[in-house]
Order: C-alpha cells, then sequence, then structure tokens
C-alpha cells in the first residue's frame, strides 16, 4: 500500500535498493547529500549533483529535467552515512521561473526498483523559495525510513547547503549551478499538463497512479495497543475523498492507465457508472472554506454516499493529526541536531554564543510547532463543521441514539450497509467524533469487555456498574441489530446463566423480541448452543453441496445473534468448545457472537481462549484509549454509543420491531 505522506510524516522502507521519482512541470535541478548521525554533510564528496552525479550507493541526474529517477542503493552507502536528503532547485541564469510559486508543486515518489510506489509526497505551499529539501531517507535503530520535509529556501541552493553545514556553500552552489546551465540545452521538455492539475505523476499500474489524490482507506482501529491488531471490518474499498464541498470524481476504475481517461467503473457494476454526488454548495466568499454538504461522496444512495464520507472524515483527521504530530517530532529532532552541531565546537560552549545558538534553535522549533498547530486547528475546524452536517443527515443504522431520526423510525425492508458501534476521537480535538461503522452482515463477532481495564473511566467505576454498563452496552448492540433489519430477518438468542443480567434485559424480553427466554444454568447454555451450532453444520452442508432447498422447514436461515453474558460461568469444556466452534465459522453463515466478559475471570482456560479473543471485535462500555491504528499509529479513543438520560428511544425502537413483526406475521 502506499503511502502518501504530508509534511512531517514518515514512513518504514521494506527494502535498501530504491529509485526516488521526481515529476515537475517544468525543468528542476535533483541532487541528495548524505549526513551523518547529526544530520551534518561531512564535505563535497558526501553531495550528488549535476556536476558530480554518483557516489557510492547514490546516483542523480546529469541534467535539469521535468522529470528525475535517482538510484540509492542504501546498503552501499559509505561508512558513517546515516541520512539522504533529496534536493531540489530551479536553474539560476536561465529564462524559466525564479521561485516554486510559479510552478507546479513538485511530487516526489520512492519505489522499488519495479517501480512499485512505497511512499508519495507533493510538496504544496511554497512561495519565494527556489531550493527545498524534499524528503530524507534516514537511519533509525537498523531501521530505514523516509520522512516528508518539504523545507523550502529562498536563499537557493547556497542557503539549503549552508543550512546541512556544507563548507563554501556559495561555491559549490555556483558550481552546480554552472553545470546545469551548461546542460540546459539538453534538458528534458515539461510534460503536457494532466487532467488532474498541476500534479504528474509517471503510471506505474497502481490505483494511486491513476490520478487518486488521497492514499488507499485507512483500516479502522481494532485491538489492544498491548496486542495484535487486526482490522474492525474489511469494508468496501473508499473511494478517493474530495475537498468538503467540492464534488466528487468517483472511484477509480481497475482498467484505468495513466496514458488514458480513467475508468469509474463500479467494481461491483462493470457497465454502469455511479451517479454524481449532490450538487457541492455553493463556492465560499475568497479566503474562507468551503461550505460542507452531507453526502459529498461517491455511491449508489446516499446511505452509501455517507457511508463513504464518514469514511473519509476518519482518514481526514488521522491524516491531519498524524501530519501535526510528525512535525512537532521534526522540530523537535531538527532542534537537537542544530545544538549538536553548534555546540560540538568547545568555543560555542561557553559565553554568549552558546546561549544565542540555544536561543534560535528554540525559536526555529517553536515557530515550526505553532505552524504545524495553525495548520491542525483550521483541518479540525473544517472537520468540525462537515461533522455538524452529517451527524444530522445520518439514517438510524449510522445515527447515534440521541439523533431524532430514531423517534421516526420504521424497520426497514432492506439491510443497510453498515451499523455504527460507537464513537472515536483523538485528544487533540476530544469534541470532535467520528462514527464508528463496521459493515453488515457482520464479520467479526463482538466482546464487550466487562474487566477493569486502564482508562481512567474504568477506575473511577466500580466492578458492578462496570458489568451491568457493559450488559447495558450489548443489549443497545442488540436492539439496534433488531432495529435496522426487515421483519423476521435478525434472531437474537440470550445466555445468562446465573440470570444476573435480568435488569439490563428486560427491554429486549419486555418487547418480546427474542428467539426465547433468557438460558439460565448448564442445561439452558448446552441447549442453545446445540440448537446454534446445528444450523451451522446444516447450512455449511448445504451450501457446500450446492442444495440450499434441502434445508429442514423448521431451520430458521435468518442472522442470527447469541448475546452471552458473564462468560465463562456456566459453561464445561464441551460448551466451550462449540463457542469457540460458532465465533470461527458462524460469521460465515449467518450466526454472531455478542458476548460480555471479563477475561481475567476466564484465565483458568490459559491460551486454549486466546484464539477466541483474537476473533472478536474488542469494544468497552466506557471510554477507553486502547484501540490500536495500524495505519498511523494513533490510540483513538472509543466512545460507546450512549441513551440520553430519561430517553425510552431504546424502547420505542424495540417496539416497532414488535410490531413489524406481527404485521409481517413472523
Amino acid at each position: 500500500m502506499t503511502a502518501e505522506l504530508v509534511r512531517g510524516q514518515n514512513h518504514t522502507l521494506p527494502q535498501t535498493r530504491l529509485e526516488i521519482r521526481v515529476s515537475a512541470g517544468t525543468p528542476v535541478v535533483a541532487g541528495a547529500t548524505l549526513g551523518d548521525d547529526r544530520g551534518t554533510v561531512r564535505g563535497v564528496d558526501w553531495i550528488a549533483h549535476p556536476g558530480s552525479p554518483q557516489l557510492p550507493g547514490l546516483e542523480v541526474s546529469q541534467q535539469a529535467a521535468a522529470d528525475h529517477r535517482l538510484a540509492v542503493d542504501l546498503e552501499a552507502l559509505p561508512a558513517g552515512a546515516h541520512r539522504v536528503t533529496v534536493l531540489l532547485a530551479l536553474p539560476a541564469g536561465a529564462d524559466g521561473p525564479v521561485r516554486f510559486s510559479a510552478v507546479p508543486a513538485p511530487f516526489v515518489a520512492v519505489t522499488g526498483l519495479d517501480g512499485t510506489e512505497i511512499a508519495t509526497f507533493t510538496l504544496t505551499g511554497l512561495d519565494a523559495e527556489s531550493a527545498v529539501s524534499a524528503l530524507e531517507l534516514y537511519r533509525r535503530q537498523d531501521v530505514w525510513k523516509v520522512r516528508a520535509v518539504g523545507q523550502g529556501y529562498a536563499g537557493g541552493l547556497a542557503e539549503m547547503l549552508a543550512d546541512q553545514g556544507v563548507a563554501e556553500a556559495t561555491g559549490l552552489a555556483g558550481s552546480i549551478q554552472e553545470a546545469v546551465t551548461r546542460g540546459l540545452a539538453r534538458s528534458v521538455a515539461p510534460p503536457p499538463r494532466t487532467p488532474e492539475g498541476d500534479r504528474v505523476r509517471h503510471p506505474t499500474g497502481s490505483a494511486a497512479d491513476h490520478g487518486s489524490p488521497t492514499p488507499p482507506r485507512a483500516p479502522m482501529p481494532s485491538e489492544p495497543l498491548t496486542g495484535p491488531a487486526h482490522p474492525v471490518q474489511d469494508p468496501a474499498p473508499v473511494p478517493p475523498r474530495p475537498a468538503p464541498g467540492a464534488a466528487a470524481t468517483g472511484p477509480v476504475g481497475a482498467g484505468a492507465t495513466g496514458d488514458g481517461p480513467i475508468d469509474y467503473a463500479h467494481p461491483r457494476r462493470q457497465h454502469a457508472a455511479p451517479p454524481p454526488p449532490p450538487p457541492a454548495a455553493p463556492p465560499a466568499p475568497p479566503g474562507q472554506p468551503a461550505q460542507p454538504v452531507a453526502g459529498d461522496a461517491t455511491g449508489w444512495s446516499m446511505d452509501e454516499r455517507l457511508y463513504n464520507q464518514i469514511w473519509g472524515m476518519f482518514e481526514d483527521l488521522a491524516r491531519t493529526v498524524a501530519a501535526y504530530r510528525s512535525a512537532v517530532d521534526f522540530a523537535e529532532s531538527r532542534m537537537d541536531q542544530e545544538l549538536d552541531r553548534t555546540l560540538s565546537d568547545p568555543r560555542n560552549r561557553i559565553g554568549g554564543a552558546g546561549d544565542r545558538a540555544r536561543e534560535e534553535a528554540r525559536a526555529k522549533r517553536d515557530e515550526l510547532t505553532s505552524r504545524a498547530r495553525e495548520a491542525l486547528d483550521r483541518d479540525l475546524a473544517q472537520l468540525a463543521a462537515e461533522a455538524a452536517v452529517v451527524e444530522p443527515a445520518l439514517p438510524a443504522a449510522y445515527a447515534g441514539w440521541g439523533n431524532p431520526v430514531w423517534h421516526a423510525h420504521r424497520v426497514p425492508m432492506e439491510m443497510p450497509m453498515a451499523l455504527r458501534i460507537g464513537d472515536l476521537h483523538l485528544p487533540e480535538r476530544p469534541d470532535l467524533r467520528i462514527p464508528l461503522l463496521v459493515r453488515l452482515p457482520l464479520e467479526r463477532g463482538v466482546w464487550v469487555d466487562s474487566g477493569r481495564s486502564a482508562s481512567e473511566a474504568a477506575a473511577l467505576t466500580d466492578t458492578d456498574q462496570l458489568r451491568r454498563r457493559a450488559v447495558e452496552t450489548a443489549v443497545a448492540h442488540a436492539a439496534r441489530l433488531l432495529a435496522v433489519y426487515p421483519p423476521g430477518e435478525f434472531s437474537v438468542h440470550v445466555i445468562d446463566p446465573a440470570g444476573a443480567a435480568a435488569g439490563p434485559l428486560a427491554p429486549l424480553v419486555d418487547a418480546g423480541v427474542l428467539a426465547g427466554p433468557p438460558a439460565a444454568g448448564s442445561a439452558g447454555v448446552a441447549s442453545v448452543l446445540a440448537h446454534l451450532t446445528r444450523r451451522v453444520d446444516l447450512v455449511q452442508m448445504a451450501v457446500r453441496a450446492g442444495a440450499a432447498d434441502s434445508l429442514p422447514p423448521d431451520l430458521d436461515t435468518g442472522e442470527q445473534l447469541l448475546v452471552v453474558n458473564d462468560f465463562p460461568h456456566g459453561f464445561d469444556d464441551r460448551a466451550v468448545t462449540q463457542l469457540r466452534y460458532l465465533a470461527d465459522e458462524g460469521p460465515s453463515v449467518g450466526v454472531h457472537l455478542l458476548m460480555v466478559a471479563d477475561r481475567e475471570e476466564a484465565s483458568a482456560y490459559g491460551p486454549v481462549l486466546d484464539p477466541l479473543w483474537r476473533s472478536l471485535l474488542r469494544i468497552t462500555p466506557v471510554a477507553d484509549s486502547r484501540l490500536a491504528d495500524p495505519w498511523v499509529g494513533h490510540a483513538w479513543t472509543y466512545e460507546p454509543p450512549a441513551i440520553p438520560p430519561g430517553s425510552r428511544v431504546l424502547e420505542q425502537a424495540l417496539a416497532a420491531v414488535a410490531a413489524a413483526r406481527r404485521a409481517a406475521g413472523r
């Protein structure tokens, strides 16, 4: 998967033999410098440029061109080289532009030798700069990474080289420009403008090469940070996300090529293009962001558009915060490097020179951090405005319990695309909540952890209250599933061995929407598990034999949900084995688990139950910050869906389910 970086963000490199491809709309000079562990360039023999294009493990172009390919072999670099910085500059003394604001934004891609993109970076936001440090490859604890830098220099090559500690930077910059001037007659002409604007890319066969402005969909957070990460669900890929308020362009078709038009065919409807999104909002006044619009994404229905828009909001929030955190880390790292470089000279350690160096380094750090925070606040404000527009427009399956849509809800005749199981947010903006949606039918079971986690909310809640909230969370999820499925196509079974959850289960029991009374005792546990295990076996055999019409007439072929409370109480070894079987084999034939359990209470089974816990999506009855994001490494805070105090929306939704079943004769 290609990582599309923003300024300050980094990405691990999976290999050491690479190509760095540069695309621009005008001839530019491309070079590279090698740096030690402090980022210092030791001399001119550590600089590759058109006048001296080859170094051990590094080769650059010999002339200015609109497109470059730099060859890098990280294992062949000189001893002591810990950093490779890619430099771009506009040719001096020519009739071309003298500042990057007058040219298309350069695009840099780190690829494998086969052309597969590993990471990309578009250098936007440049103004009076005529030279820029585009990106750097650096080694950290024997692992090579790439970081998007995008640091521009209005003073050109001389200022950029001096910033890297090169002696006689002015003279070297002049010799580089002289070599470029001699080769300008051989410069490669700028390529034609592409339909996507100023950004020029090389076709390599991936979706990103067909004009996608965003990386592939980010997986949602899943497992705790202390354990392996598994995707929450595997939703269909989200189309490239347009800017809020702008018209969406549609999903990228698999048959598109870099030389022809993009194929907008839907992957599941090969002979028709999806309808366009709703009309965008009127253009915003100059200097103001566009007005967000609900459903401003591609899709075959409004529900699908909203689903894709929510995923896009999740991507935007993850990417924006990642850029901010990386920029802050970069500012700190740069301050440390500047201080190390200055104070490595004993003469600067005493007197005013050292103090001035510290003040200048901290001032640069503070400036970079302040600029990053301004960009973060701007992006977060735009996302908050979009969320304020999207939330009221959500259908019941995507909406929170406090949304008025639930008061007029009617049981649908078709299953929705997805279901909301909570909200996600990050500490940079806790009030900005992104709905956590999972695709339907469920592909994994759900585990509501009733144990005491390390979160602050769990620490402030006593054990009995935590268990009650866990059951209430499970009941709310079961009620939501019943309310969004067509009448009679979803059944709920409950196992409550000790009858400890009678109070929280009352809404389901009183509404008469359960498949049977909650099973109690070991006999009740065995009966329900035997019934559902038989259903899984029969449906699997019928599917494999292609004989679905031979199923027994009394077999309910609708989706089944088994709510298990207080596991492992009331479960013997046979029951535990059956439960594991349902967790593994059930989702493929419509049998799903919703467990309320404390893992510590099942510790007597040891590693036998580890596959069970890993197969389930863990959520909590209170706010918890241990959901890992394998895309950018964030620790997202999960908030369970909350029913407003004093509201009877849950009872109203279940009453609508019961009425719909009676009307349908179920």
